[in-house]
């Protein structure tokens, strides 16, 4: 039976051969993985936009809302703040795609501190605060569910 994969056949049935799962593929990433590249993607662009939110707060740019008032102080430490939060997603972000061992937890806790710093910064842009947090939300759960999986498993 060269050139014929799967079973052997007795006479008079013919050879069926399983499609390969994509799992078995050489090469194949864990299941769950892109739940982490996800996360990863996702994490570097929050980060991006808190930085560059974070500039604009500082500068004191025409960006956000006239007027509006928070829940502590004013537009100039949130825009500290989101500095802060923007740095520390941009090095978990690299952080995950390196496969570091610190980035999976580094990128929860910061993931789950920007959720809370755009739920307090909805007066400022209300609608894209709520697509970030939600955004935030599905990186902590790839991260918690899929992130401590190794290739290979």
């Amino acid at each position: 039976m060269s050139g014929q994969t799967g079973m052997a056949t007795e006479a008079g049935t013919s050879a069926r051969t399983e499609p390969q799962r994509y799992s078995e593929y050489a090469g194949a990433e864990p299941s769950g993985y892109g739940w982490v590249v996800f996360a990863g993607t996702m994490i570097l662009m929050a980060g991006t936009l808190d930085l560059i939110y974070g500039i604009a707060a500082v500068a004191k740019s025409k960006f956000y809302v006239a007027n509006t008032h928070y829940v502590f102080s004013d537009l100039n430490t949130w825009g500290w703040i989101t500095l802060v939060i923007g740095a520390i997603m941009m090095c978990a972000g690299v952080g995950i795609f390196a496969r570091a061992p610190w980035a999976r937890w580094t990128g929860v806790a910061a993931a789950s501190i920007g959720a809370i710093a755009q739920i307090l910064s909805i007066a400022a842009y209300p609608w894209l605060a709520v697509a970030i947090f939600a955004t935030e939300i599905l990186v902590i759960y790839g991260l918690v569910v899929h992130g401590g999986r190794e290739p290979g498993e």
